[in-house]
C-alpha cells in the first residue's frame, strides 16, 4: 500500500510512495488531470531503458497520447538546448496547457522537465517521477527547477509545483551502489538541519555496521525516505519561494555547489554537498560555534556511509564561485551553519566574512 504526504504550496500536492507504483501512473495522473490529453516524457538515456514502456503504456492505458525525450544522462545535458528541444517537440505536437509533462529520473530529469512545463505556453503541469534516492528525498519536491550556465549551477530557472510526486521504491533496485551512497547525501542533511530522530536512526544503522545494508532494507529506506519528504514539506509550507526557513536545506551547497562546478560536473551533487557539509562543519569548530565532539559526530556519520567530508578546494575559489550562487542577496551570502545536530543556522555575511570562515576550515 503507498503512503500519501501532502505538500501544502501554491498549488497543493501530494507525494505519493510506495512499492510497485510505477504501473499505476496513468491512473494516478488521469485522476488529478482529467481534462489532459497528452504527455511529454523526459528521461535520461540510463533510465528511459528500464522505466520508460513501464510509464508510457501506463499512460496509454489511461487514455493519454505520450511522447519521449530522451537526452544523454549527466549534468552536462542540463542546459537551454535540451529545454529547447523539449519545447520543440511539444509544439510540433501541439501540446495544450492542458497537458503535461512528466520528468521520469533524477534530479537532472526533474530540474529539466520542471523547467520545461514552466515555460512552455507560460506553464503546463508537471508530473515528478523521480527514480533516484536523491531525487525522492529532495529535488523533486518544492518546485525548483531550471538548468545550468557555465558559470555556475543552477543560475536560470522557475518555481513551478509538481501536480503530483510519484515514488516508487523498487526503482531503488536498479541504483548503482554510487548513485545510491550520491543521495545519502542529501538524507544526511536533513538528518543534521532538523531531523534528530533521523539522525539518531542513521547513527544506530551505521553503529550496527548495517550502513551498507540500506539499499537492500525496503522497510528501513521506506521510513527514511518518508521521512525527508515529510522533513521538505514542511518546510516548503512554511517558505515556498525560498526567502527565509528553505535556505536550511542548502546546508553544504554553497560550497559543494562550486566544488561540482569547478570539477565540470563529472562529481556528483550529493558527493559535493557532503563535502560541503564537512567543510563548513570545520570551519564552524575553528569559529567557535560548533563543539568538536559535535562536528566529530557529524563527520563521522557522513563517512560512515561512504561520503568524503572534505575537499581540496581553497576558500578564495570557494567565496569566487558563491558570488555567482543564486543565494546571493545583494552584497550578503545566506551561510547555513549546524553548531548543534537537528537545528540549522542562517548567518548573513558579506564576501569577506565568508572568506575569513571558510579560510578557519580549509587551513
Amino acid at each position: 500500500m503507498a503512503d500519501k504526504i501532502h505538500v501544502t504550496a501554491s498549488k497543493d500536492y501530494d507525494v505519493i510512495i510506495g512499492a510497485g507504483i510505477l504501473p499505476e501512473t496513468g491512473k494516478i495522473v488521469r485522476e488529478i488531470l482529467p481534462q489532459a490529453g497528452k504527455v511529454l516524457i523526459v528521461s535520461d538515456t540510463n533510465v528511459a531503458p528500464l522505466y520508460m514502456k513501464t510509464v508510457k503504456d501506463s499512460l496509454a492505458s489511461s487514455g493519454f497520447e505520450a511522447f519521449e525525450y530522451v537526452f544523454e544522462a549527466g549534468e552536462r545535458s542540463k542546459n537551454i538546448d535540451s529545454i529547447a528541444g523539449m519545447w520543440d517537440l511539444m509544439a510540433k505536437e501541439g501540446f495544450t496547457r492542458a497537458d503535461a509533462v512528466a520528468a521520469l529520473g533524477g534530479g537532472v530529469a526533474g530540474d529539466m522537465g520542471g523547467f520545461a512545463a514552466a515555460t512552455f505556453l507560460r506553464g503546463i503541469s508537471v508530473i515528478q517521477i523521480p527514480t533516484s534516492l536523491l531525487a525522492m528525498v529532495d529535488s523533486s519536491i518544492g518546485g525548483k527547477t531550471g538548468i545550468d550556465l557555465p558559470v555556475a549551477k543552477n543560475q536560470v530557472g522557475a518555481f513551478h509545483q509538481p501536480s503530483v510526486v510519484i515514488e516508487d521504491t523498487d526503482c531503488l533496485k536498479t541504483l548503482s551502489p554510487d548513485l545510491f551512497t550520491e543521495g545519502m547525501g542529501e538524507v544526511i542533511k536533513y538528518a543534521f538541519i532538523m531531523d534528530l530522530p533521523l539522525y539518531d536512526l542513521l547513527r544506530k544503522t551505521a553503529d550496527e555496521g548495517k550502513a551498507a545494508e540500506l539499499a537492500s532494507d525496503t522497510d528501513m529506506l521506506t521510513s527514511v525516505i518518508k521521512s525527508c519528504v515529510a522533513d521538505k514539506a514542511y518546510v516548503i509550507a512554511n517558505d515556498e519561494f525560498d526567502t527565509g526557513l528553505r535556505q536550511i536545506l542548502n546546508f553544504g551547497h554553497t560550497v559543494g555547489h562550486v566544488i561540482e562546478s569547478r570539477s565540470d560536473f563529472s562529481l556528483p551533487h550529493g558527493v559535493c554537498v557532503a563535502k560541503g557539509m564537512g567543510i563548513v562543519t570545520d570551519a564552524a569548530v575553528k569559529a567557535g560555534t560548533c563543539d568538536p565532539q559535535e562536528a566529530a559526530k557529524m563527520k563521522d556519520l557522513i563517512e560512515a556511509f561512504g561520503l568524503p567530508s572534505s575537499d581540496g578546494i581553497t576558500a578564495q575559489d570557494a567565496v569566487d564561485g558563491a558570488m555567482n550562487d543564486k543565494k546571493k542577496r545583494g552584497d550578503t551570502l545566506s551561510l547555513v551553519v549546524v553548531n548543534k545536530i537537528g537545528k540549522a543556522e542562517i548567518v548573513k555575511v558579506t564576501s569577506g566574512e565568508y572568506l575569513e570562515f571558510l579560510e578557519k576550515g580549509l587551513n
